[in-house]
């Protein structure tokens, strides 16, 4: 059976609804990266780092992977398929993928550096 590595990124998810981080009106655009995203920021101000997070995991709430996450989790079916995401949602999941590698903090997850291993 063939292996197909699959990398993918904010595109992805944004196509669900997910806001991006680095488009014009992305996350970034209201929030200091340091504040938010780094030891510095919540050891300074946690609930200012949580309030974050958990925005983003409300977001997942109402969004549904989109047919291109549902297309890669196909793939499995005759595929060894492995998926490589910097995203911070669970939508490949959602969709049915199983061999997933998260290169990122995961928001449904504790903090993490690394890879999750799912």
């Amino acid at each position: 059976m063939k292996h197909i590595v699959i990398l993918t990124g904010a595109g992805m998810s944004a196509e669900s609804g997910i806001k991006t981080f680095r488009d014009a009106d992305g996350l970034w655009e209201g929030h200091n990266v340091m504040e938010v995203a780094s030891p510095e920021g919540f050891a300074n101000n946690p609930e200012l780092v949580l309030d974050f997070y958990n925005q983003r995991r409300k977001q997942l709430l109402g969004v549904n992977p989109n047919s291109a996450h549902t297309a890669l989790a196909n793939l499995e079916k005759n595929f060894h398929i492995s998926i490589i995401t910097q995203n911070v949602d669970d939508l490949h999941e959602r969709a049915g993928s199983s061999n997933l590698f998260h290169f990122i903090v995961g928001v449904n997850h504790n903090m993490y550096i690394g890879v999750l291993l799912n």
